[in-house]
C-alpha cells in the first residue's frame, strides 16, 4: 500500500490525495489545491528546503552519515580530506584519486601577497578573528572574477578546491594578525592539519614539527564538523548559492550565519558555564539551579537529535589522546562530573538532552592552546567542505533562486496622512 495523506479544504470540500515520498511530502500538490495559501513554519520546524544526498542525520536513534558511511568509521579510518572529497564527489577516492585531491589542495594553500599586505593589514589591531575571516572569504572573490561562472563545472572545481585549500591558511592569518605576530606561509610537506598547526604556531625554528597526535586530534575534530545537513550556515550557502552568486560570496554568508553565538558559539559557552561552576564541588548546586530556571546547561541538547550526539561520544574518546600530549585541563574533570549527574537525572533524561558536540571540543581547543576567538574559526575551516557540497549539489539540481513566502499581518491600506496633521 502506498503511503499517502488525504487533504480536503472544508471551503470547497475539494479531496487531494498526496503521497509520502523519502519521509516528505510535496508541496506542489498543497499548492494546486490551496492557492494563496501558505504554511506559516518559522524557524522551518518542519520544513524540508533541499533534496539531498549528502548528509543523513537521524537525531532520535543518534545516528550520521556523510555519503551513506557512519561517521564513527569516517573519524576512525579516515582523513579530513579524504571525506571532503567524498561528500563532494559522492564515493570515498581511490589511492590515485586521493593523491590527486591532496596535491591540488597542498598547492593551492597560498593567498595573494596583494590579499594579505593590503586588506589583511586594513583590519583594526584587535578585529574578531572570525570577522576578518567572514571579511577574507568574500573579499577572495575580487581575486578570481571567473568565480561567476558557476554553471561551468571546470571553473566551480578550481574555486572548490581553492577555498577548501585558503580557508586555514586565512584563519591562521587571522590569529597571527590579532596577536601582532609576523604572518606564516603554508608548509606544503606538511598535511592539512599540520600545514594549519604550522602556520598557527611557528616562531622561529626552521621548520615547525607539529605532534602527530594532536595533528590527528584536529584532523578528527574537522570530520566530525565537516557538514551536519541543512543547518543555518548551510542555508546561508544555499540561499545565496541559489542566486548564482559566486562561491566565495555564499561561504562568506555561511561563515556570517556560523559567527552568531546560537550556531557556532556553543562549544565557547560552555567553557564559560565550566569556569563559572568552578570545581566538581559544585555540580550538583548549579544542575539544581538550572532545574529551577536559573541557569542553562550548554552543550546539552540539539535542535536535531534527541539522543546522544554520536560526534560527542568520538570528541570525548579524542579529548583523551589529546590530554595524553597536553595535561589535562583543569575543567575536564568538571564536564565529567556534569554529564555523569545530568545523565542520571530524570528532568534532563525526560527532556532527551544529551551531550553534543560542542560539550567537549572546546576543552580540546583550548588544551591545544587554541584561544577562544578562534573556536568558530575552527569550526569554519572544516565546514567550508560541506558547504560547498551543499553549493554544489544545489546548481547540478538547477535549483530555483530561493523565495520564502510569508503570513502579513500587517495593517489593511492606509491613507496617506500629511506631516502637519499627525
Amino acid at each position: 500500500m502506498t503511503e499517502s495523506i488525504t487533504v480536503t479544504d472544508n471551503r470547497s470540500g475539494e479531496v487531494v490525495e498526496i503521497p509520502i515520498v523519502d519521509g516528505g511530502v510535496s508541496a506542489d500538490e498543497f499548492r494546486k489545491l490551496l492557492p494563496g495559501v501558505w504554511f506559516h513554519d518559522p524557524a522551518f520546524l518542519t520544513t524540508a528546503v533541499a533534496s539531498s544526498a549528502i548528509t543523513y542525520l537521524d537525531g532520535d536513534n543518534g545516528v550520521l552519515r556523510y555519503r551513506g558511511y557512519p561517521i564513527e568509521q569516517l573519524a576512525e579510518k579516515s582523513s579530513y580530506l579524504e571525506v571532503a572529497y567524498l561528500l563532494l564527489k559522492g564515493e570515498l577516492p581511490t589511492s590515485e584519486q586521493l593523491s590527486t585531491w591532496t596535491d591540488d589542495i597542498t598547492n593551492h594553500t597560498y593567498i595573494h601577497e596583494n590579499f594579505r599586505k593590503r586588506f589583511l593589514d586594513g583590519f583594526h589591531y584587535d578585529a574578531h578573528p572570525m570577522g576578518m575571516l567572514v571579511s577574507g572569504l568574500a573579499a577572495l572573490s575580487t581575486f578570481y572574477p571567473e568565480a561567476k561562472q558557476v554553471t561551468d563545472p571546470e571553473v566551480r572545481q578550481r574555486q572548490i578546491v581553492r577555498l577548501i585549500a585558503k580557508a586555514p591558511t586565512l584563519a591562521a592569518a587571522a590569529h597571527r594578525f590579532s596577536l601582532g605576530m609576523p604572518f606564516v606561509y603554508p608548509d606544503n610537506s606538511l598535511s592539512f592539519t599540520e600545514n594549519f598547526l604550522s602556520m598557527m604556531w611557528k616562531v622561529a625554528e626552521p621548520r615547525y614539527e607539529p605532534d602527530p597526535a594532536l595533528a590527528r586530534a584536529l584532523d578528527v575534530l574537522f570530520i566530525l564538523h565537516a557538514d551536519h545537513e541543512q543547518n543555518c550556515g548551510t542555508l546561508a550557502m544555499r540561499t545565496v548559492g541559489s542566486s548564482h552568486a559566486d562561491p566565495y560570496s555564499a561561504a562568506a554568508a555561511a561563515a556570517a550565519a556560523l559567527y552568531g553565538p546560537r550556531h557556532g558559539g556553543a562549544n565557547e559557552a560552555v567553557l564559560r558555564m565550566l569556569t563559572q561552576i568552578g570545581s566538581i564541588d559544585n555540580v550538583d548546586a548549579f544542575i539544581a539551579d538550572v532545574k529551577a530556571g536559573k541557569g542553562k546547561l550548554q552543550g546539552f541538547g540539539h535542535r536535531v537529535y534527541k539522543n546522544y550526539d554520536p560526534r560527542a561520544k568520538i570528541i570525548k574518546k579524542t579529548a583523551d589522546e589529546v590530554f595524553a600530549v597536553t595535561g589535562p585541563n583543569p575543567l575536564l574533570d568538571i564536564a565529567l562530573k556534569l554529564e555523569e549527574v545530568a545523565l542520571s537525572d530524570e528532568y534532563f533524561v525526560s527532556r532527551k538532552l544529551y551531550p553534543n558536540v560542542d560539550f567537549y571540543s572546546g576543552l580540546i581547543y583550548q588544551a591545544m592552546g587554541f584561544p577562544t576567538g578562534m573556536f568558530t574559526v575552527l569550526f569554519a575551516i572544516p565546514r567550508t567542505a560541506g558547504w560547498l557540497s551543499h553549493w554544489q549539489e544545489l546548481l547540478e539540481q538547477d535549483s530555483k533562486i530561493y523565495r520564502p513566502r510569508q503570513i502579513w499581518t500587517g495593517a489593511d491600506e492606509r491613507d496617506y496622512v500629511e506631516l502637519n496633521k499627525r
